[in-house]
């Protein structure tokens, strides 16, 4: 979809424009194109009481139905309610490992779509396109799928042979791509574009509209040695009833803010070091590399520079029997390569020396003596309940223990892998006024936005909803909740706003170019 001349004069309103083209935006994308859930006329649910309220309305759609009653009693490993409601509807007792087919039925009513617009920088799918492809998904592959696809069947049609149920970062990204156009959604997403501006405004009659800005990557032109090279981005305006913040928290990766955390070998991405291991800069003769994180890409990053016998450090602030560290909440059969990383991170830990009792010493280490006498995983040592406080020009790398002792390390690399944070930037103040603590960061974990837990509306600022890990969802399967009960909020201010208006008032126009957005298979 192309976006070129769509000025700040035009008479265009759209009702509802979604940030972000991941998993989050694609579903929701779904169900405001006029895909509909309804109870299914012999479906049943394994929640005898959940099944009894639904059988209440048999004839109302999912969104017409009072969520909050729905998801009375409802329990499951997420802290938003209607997450966990619709996952019990989509995937009955997964947690269980059980495969009970859904009591939802699907209808395609057009007269209920709400005209929208998908924003996003790459195709769609969003991050998934960014992360390695070779490496399994943390989720079974059912609970990566969207409503109306099942991805195990995709991924029958792609390969002959399906190994288990967990599929890769790359056909998962393929999969939402495909989806895309599966669902006949295309004209809904804007691809290559970069939102720079959303702000309240004015709109006819003094209601209040937002006003978003941004960059859409210029169409290709012939660069004269018979390629192509991308034309000039082209800036574009947008004017909306209601924004949805779908943009993940892939952006910004956390820093560790100490000194010479800038110095050129220290990296904060795995892609910096896949980087390296492609140019050949990492073998076993290499000085060792630092992994700083104990989430599941330092652990990815533990297992690449292993595979290539390259010597790791590992360092992380908690203790490894620590119940909030994820390989601890993590099945071992289900993630063997996980399980692995724990076990090397529980038995070949740092032993210091106690020789100075009289404040902290601090011991440089060669990698010969970081060795362990019993030795499992040749050439993996970690560091638990340690930080990084100072990298050194020379690579070196200070690490300081929770008994206020130092240790230096020399390192080839360091990759600096502790989270990131969302880029909100395009909103005032980084949108940090709309978290759960006002002037804070926005994070996933520790400051999500602060929305109805039965709408997604921010309880700041009408009119702005977000979804996914804004609002504290990390996994796909509990992202869609955050669908369900936007549309279900759309729908009821829509039917709220005809009733007032006459029927001529109540039509959207929308009049966009459809071009330059092009989805692959």
């Amino acid at each position: 979809m192309n976006l070129k001349n769509k000025e700040t004069t035009s008479g265009d309103v759209l009702p509802v424009v979604i940030i972000g083209n991941g998993p989050s935006g694609i579903c929701l994308s779904y169900l405001l194109s006029g895909n509909t859930p309804y109870l299914c006329p012999d479906g049943t649910h394994p929640n005898p009481i959940l099944h009894s309220k639904l059988s209440e309305n048999p004839h109302l759609s999912l969104f017409e139905q009072d969520l909050e009653y729905l998801c009375e009693g409802v329990e499951g490993r997420s802290s938003n309610p209607v997450a966990v409601l619709f996952d019990s509807l989509l995937l009955p007792d997964s947690d269980f490992g059980l495969d009970c087919a859904s009591p939802l039925i699907w209808r395609y009513e057009q007269e209920r779509a709400i005209p929208h617009l998908v924003l996003g920088k790459g195709p769609p799918g969003g991050a998934w396109h960014a992360m390695e492809g070779s490496m399994l998904t943390l989720s079974l592959a059912n609970w990566m799928e969207l409503p109306g696809l099942k991805l195990k069947d995709w991924m029958r049609d792609k390969r002959r042979n399906v190994r288990n149920d967990r599929a890769t970062p790359a056909e998962i990204a393929s999969y939402y791509q495909h989806y895309v156009q599966e669902m006949s959604l295309e004209s809904n997403f804007a691809c290559g574009t970069t939102v720079t501006s959303v702000q309240r405004v004015a709109g006819p009659s003094g209601c209040s509209l937002w006003r978003i800005q941004g960059l859409q990557w210029g169409e290709e032109g012939n660069s004269g040695d018979g390629g192509s090279e991308r034309g000039p981005d082209v800036p574009f305006t947008i004017h909306t009833e209601n924004v949805v913040l779908a943009t993940g928290t892939h952006d910004v990766p956390a820093r560790l803010g100490v000194e010479g955390e800038d110095l050129p070998f220290v990296c904060h991405s795995f892609w910096e070091l896949e980087s390296a291991i492609s140019a050949g800069r990492l073998d076993q003769a290499s000085e060792p590399v630092l992994v700083v994180g104990a989430g599941l890409t330092a652990a990815d990053a533990v297992l690449a520079t292993h595979h290539l016998n390259t010597p790791v450090y590992h360092v992380f602030r908690r203790a490894v029997t620590d119940p909030g560290l994820i390989f601890n909440q993590l099945p071992k059969l289900l993630y063997p390569e996980y399980h692995k990383v724990h076990q090397m991170m529980t038995q070949q830990q740092y032993q210091p020396s106690h020789t100075n009792s009289e404040g902290p010493s601090s011991r440089v280490l060669s990698q010969g003596q970081t060795s362990p006498m019993c030795c499992s995983y040749p050439g993996y040592l970690s560091f638990p309940k340690h930080r990084v406080i100072a990298f050194k020009p020379d690579g070196k790398c200070v690490l300081e223990g929770d008994d206020g002792r130092h240790t230096v390390l020399q390192v080839s690399m360091a990759l600096v892998l502790i989270g990131s944070h969302p880029n909100l930037s395009f909103l005032p103040n980084n949108a940090h006024s709309l978290g759960l603590e006002p002037d804070q960061p926005i994070s996933c974990r520790r400051n999500p936005l602060d929305v109805d837990p039965y709408t997604y509306e921010s309880v700041q600022e009408a009119g702005l909803y977000a979804m996914g890990p804004l609002v504290g969802e990390n996994f796909v399967r509990f992202l869609k909740g955050g669908a369900l009960a936007i549309t279900s909020d759309l729908t009821r201010k829509r039917r709220a706003a005809t009733e007032q208006s006459s029927p001529e008032n109540s039509n959207y126009s929308l009049n966009w170019d459809l071009a330059n957005c092009t989805l692959g298979s």
